[in-house]
């Protein structure tokens, strides 16, 4: 055993350490991703082992420590715009059933990881309102959080390189939605930016200092919870969905024995599911 592993009950200690405090479910085999997730962090905080260090992250003291290492476990990079199909069901069908409310639109993004999946819808919005004239008047906002504060400072900053920008990002929309900011680097346009807002939220804590959402972007999260934990989340999403809101999930995620107050909607691009309200 290495300074770098963790004995089979400290790792199962670690693990019921994360599900309670950010609800993700590491399972059996996934010591590795501790390791190379939190190994880095040894040096810095003057730890010898990530045993040391994961003990001490545990400790109800040190809140510092265990913001950082919650921080570096659930931080994911993301694609530009991506599966597509979700972009294709808004543009497609959301949209256009949106298009004459006389309020602003209101959207969640609710993992917003590196920020990708809120500016992308941003820049769906503004298309479809560029190629339909007088629809959303009113325009619509982006709520976009992460329980990450790393990664909400980056997406503030809005500003990406060339190797980030080309995963999933058309030539076309990095000349019309960014602008050269530094070397290999490009800024998120003001015109998108001002559609988006950032917040940093545990989907474990109350949805009630959120708003209601008209609707709501939860993909590729939910893998990593318990079923418990989903069928509180769904209901908390039922909860803050507006009247014929819709949650869009990830393309392996489904609402099955989980909840029956959404109802799943098939349209040519994909599947979106519909608030029973």
């Amino acid at each position: 055993m290495t300074n770098k592993d963790l004995t089979e009950k400290e790792y199962t200690d670690f693990c019921r350490f994360l599900e309670q405090h950010c609800g993700i479910v590491l399972g059996n085999s996934k010591q590795y991703l501790v390791r190379s997730r939190l190994a880095p962090l040894m040096s810095e905080y003057k730890c010898e082992s990530l045993s040391q260090l994961v003990k001490k992250a545990m400790e109800l003291r040190e809140r510092a420590l265990r913001a950082v290492v919650i921080d570096a476990m659930t931080t994911n990079e993301t694609l530009w715009f991506r599966d597509k199909y979700p972009f294709e069901v808004l543009t497609q069908r959301l949209l256009p059933e949106f298009a004459d409310l006389k309020r602003p639109l209101k959207i969640w993004s609710a993992a917003s990881s590196s920020g990708q999946e809120p500016y992308s819808i941003a820049m769906t919005c503004l298309e479809f309102k560029e190629k339909n004239p007088g629809m959303l008047k009113y325009g619509f906002d982006i709520l976009a959080t992460d329980i990450s504060t790393s990664m909400l400072e980056h997406c503030n900053k809005g500003e990406y390189d060339n190797l980030a920008l080309a995963r999933g990002l058309s030539p076309e929309r990095k000349r019309k939605f960014f602008n050269p900011s530094s070397t290999n680097c490009f800024s998120v346009k003001p015109e998108v930016k001002k559609h988006v807002k950032f917040k940093q939220f545990n989907l474990l804590d109350s949805f009630n200092v959120l708003g209601r959402f008209d609707i709501i972007f939860c993909r590729n999260v939910l893998i990593y919870f318990s079923p418990e934990v989903k069928r509180q989340i769904f209901a908390n999403f039922a909860k803050v969905a507006n009247k014929d809101g819709y949650l869009m999930l990830g393309a392996s995620e489904s609402i099955n024995g989980l909840t029956d107050e959404f109802t799943m909607n098939r349209c040519k691009a994909g599947i979106v599911y519909q608030a029973n309200k």
